[in-house]
């Protein structure tokens, strides 16, 4: 099968309460899986692209509950998924508590087998030629994840067919660097591998200084990426091409559930769109879509839409 998307980075097991508010007043939990790259995957194969996941997970039973998670419930091909020996597959633990913004409980210690990616595993992926590379800035958190996918860049730097998009989700966790500053230090000389970067306001000000959205484009084109796609909430969207157009795309108002799905469905259809031929303006209203209906439903991966929700949801608010 060739890959239309490969996405590369962690993975967990993920537990959701079916309680709200403080982790001690939840008696019940519905298990998923996910991980910004993980959750990409899901959202774009579910839209019916051929997709790859590149990540680690441990010998033991939740690493074979992701494998086969991945595989036979949402079509994501886990050839590039690898097994660490000794280090256990993560768990993640969703507190909603508020559930706009969750506080997400990760048990990765005392390192997560996704931080252990090597060269070899990735020595036979297209990395050269897949039409869509999606890299977290988490991957770059620690050692030798970080090497080995900057060395992915690199090989993705060559001659290649065109119509490829290298894509940074600025992806900003606290819980995986030491400091802000070390974060920076460590994203922003990255910035120049890829064509696509997508951030909020936060995540601009590790990755260019700046928390204001147009300041935060202007650098991001300066850098040399082809388009900056800045999230801006309940304000939808800013869109900055190195052609010159600039749109502010709006967003879906709706009653929030879970607010942690919904900027990787957000991802997932945004590639969908690139990968149908759409605009970078069109993907992301696209993208909006799907986003919105995420977040009025509890999960990630397994609540992921469908281009039939995503259409009938768009023609709803026509």
């Amino acid at each position: 099968m060739e890959l239309e998307l490969l996405a590369i980075g962690r993975v967990s097991v993920d537990l959701y309460p079916q309680q709200i508010g403080p982790m001690r007043d939840v008696r019940t939990l519905a298990k998923s899986i996910g991980g910004t790259a993980t959750n990409v995957a899901v959202a774009a194969a579910r839209l019916g692209h051929r997709v790859g996941l590149g990540t680690k997970v441990g010998d033991d039973a939740f690493g074979d509950d992701v494998r086969h998670a991945l595989a036979s419930r949402f079509g994501v091909d886990t050839t590039y998924v690898t097994t660490h020996p000794s280090l256990a597959t993560p768990l993640a633990f969703a507190e909603l508590n508020p559930v706009e913004e969750p506080n997400i409980i990760f048990y990765r210690q005392p390192r997560a087998p996704d931080i252990e990616l090597a060269p070899e595993d990735f020595a036979a992926a297209p990395i050269e030629t897949v039409q869509i590379l999606w890299i977290p800035a988490s991957r770059f958190s620690d050692e030798p994840s970080r090497s080995t996918v900057a060395g992915v860049l690199e090989r993705r730097a060559r001659p290649g067919p065109g119509g490829r998009h290298t894509i940074f989700d600025l992806d900003w966790r606290p819980h995986f660097w030491v400091s802000e500053a070390a974060g920076a230090a460590e994203i922003r000389p990255m910035l120049k591998h890829f064509s696509i970067v997508i951030g909020n306001r936060d995540e601009c000000r590790v990755a260019v200084d700046t928390e204001d959205p147009e300041t935060a484009a202007d650098r991001l084109l300066e850098i040399g990426v082809e388009a900056a796609v800045i999230k801006l909430g309940a304000d939808g969207v800013l869109v900055a091409e190195r052609s010159g157009a600039r749109e502010q795309v709006p967003p879906f108002p709706v009653e929030v559930v879970c607010g942690l799905g919904a900027g990787d469905a957000f991802g997932g259809a945004f590639c969908h769109g690139l990968l149908s031929g759409w605009s970078v303006a069109e993907s992301v209203r696209y993208g909006n879509a799907a986003g919105a209906i995420v977040a009025g439903r509890l999960m990630c991966a397994d609540d992921m839409p469908s281009t039939n929700e995503i259409d009938e949801f768009l023609a709803a608010r026509a």
